[in-house]
């Protein structure tokens, strides 16, 4: 007996590529059904009147209510721990095989395997750069970075006025970072976009650290809360764009607790290596045994701080983040990413990166993706066939690369 599909959500549109795609020898009742909702959609949408004209505001229908979502869809990822475990392997071989080179296809090869593995609503997403792009990027970042690094080496005040130039050029290779990331993935064949304009970039990046710098982080919370407004509102699904709500109070109280968990950690952890480096009976013992627990000691602070105050700051913001942003018109979303839950994932993926040298990577890549995945819902709205190409301007890898390179290669959740 064929599988029972639920076609009541799906749009006049939708129903015509699902019936495309369905073979009539394998699925007969199925196309048949399919023909029979296309039919009846047709004739409803022609006895129809059109609705009338106005202004709402995204998310509310004509009568100024939020928009109903025409169904409501788990995100998934298709992808397994063994097939990017050959991927991976050889990446890495031919990666060092060549010298680094080969790194611009390895990359290029991941994302296509993780863009096209993962599902929302029966399609994939699509990653669309290729390998030249990439490197032609990264051959200008690594002249710029080659450039730092001469000037400190025969001249370290030179190198301190390249870093403060370079930093002051972080809005920039941020813009472009996700420019090029945005422009090169697509869904259901309309690419993202990124709108980014640079003077505020430089506002968010650059000023509201530095504030944040001089009021001893206390307004921290809030710089935090402006980067993610900035990325979200700059990004785009062909003419359409993200919108959000997100609230400072949120972003304090999280940031908050995140750095009184880190607090704690330290305070509690050094507590108990003072009081096990200075039990030491003699000398000799303390310069052995206390040196040693000294080590391992702030080895774990660092890592349980980390894990711990991460862990939780990036699933209350997570979660925030996606119940207050919808894509207007198009969907609208959800998280509910467990704190717990993401502390005991990270802790674990960097354990087993660290005891197996690294060859557990794809394992954890895979798993974190699944978990992301798994725990994340899209509503699908009433304009989700009405979406156009919308952004079209061309970009290159080399804002991306260099950003990366000098760590300032932001992303989301």
């Amino acid at each position: 007996m064929e599988n029972e599909i639920d076609y009541s959500g799906y749009t006049l549109s939708e129903l015509k590529e699902a019936r495309s795609t369905i073979d009539e020898q394998a699925w007969p009742d199925r196309a048949r059904m399919l023909d029979q909702l296309i039919a009846a959609r047709e004739s409803a949408s022609m006895s129809s009147p059109e609705p009338a004209a106005g202004i709402n505001l995204p998310g509310q229908d004509d009568a100024g209510q939020a928009a109903q979502p025409l169904r409501t869809v788990p995100v998934k990822f298709h992808g397994t721990t063994g097939e990017f475990f050959s991927i991976w392997i050889v990446n890495l071989a031919l990666t060092i095989a060549t010298l680094g080179i080969y790194s611009a296809w390895a990359k290029v090869r991941t994302n296509r395997y993780f863009y096209g593995n993962t599902d929302i609503d029966g399609h994939r997403f699509a990653y669309l750069a290729e390998p030249l792009q990439i490197l032609k990027g990264r051959a200008i970042a690594v002249v710029l970075f080659g450039g730092y690094f001469l000037a400190s080496y025969f001249n370290p005040l030179a190198g301190v006025i390249v870093a403060i130039c370079l930093g002051l050029l972080t809005p920039v290779l941020v813009i472009l970072s996700y420019r090029f990331k945005m422009r090169m993935t697509s869904y259901r064949n309309v690419r993202f976009n990124f709108k980014g304009r640079f003077g505020r970039a430089f506002v968010v990046f650059v000023l509201w650290p530095v504030a944040s710098l001089f009021t001893l982080y206390l307004i921290l919370p809030l710089a935090l809360k402006k980067i993610d407004q900035f990325l979200l509102e700059s990004s785009g699904y062909g003419d359409k764009s993200f919108k959000t709500r997100l609230n400072t109070g949120e972003y304090f109280g999280t940031g908050i607790a995140a750095g009184a968990i880190a607090f704690g950690i330290f305070l509690i952890g050094g507590i108990f290596m003072a009081v096990g480096i200075f039990s030491s009976s003699s000398s000799e013992e303390f310069s052995s045994s206390g040196s040693l627990l000294f080590t391992f000691g702030t080895f774990a602070m660092y890592f349980l701080a980390y894990v711990i105050a991460s862990g939780f700051y990036s699933a209350r913001i997570r979660n925030h983040l996606f119940a207050v942003t919808e894509l207007d018109g198009i969907a609208r979303f959800s998280s509910d990413v467990g704190v717990g839950e993401l502390i005991s994932l990270r802790g674990t993926n960097i354990l087993a990166i660290i005891f197996t040298l690294g060859f557990a990577f794809p394992w954890t890549k895979v798993r974190t993706a699944n978990f992301y995945a798994e725990r994340t819902q899209v509503a699908v709205l009433s304009d989700v066939d009405q979406v156009m190409e919308g952004y079209t301007s061309d970009v290159g890898a080399a804002g991306e690369e260099a950003a990366g390179l000098f760590d300032v290669d932001i992303a989301l959740g």
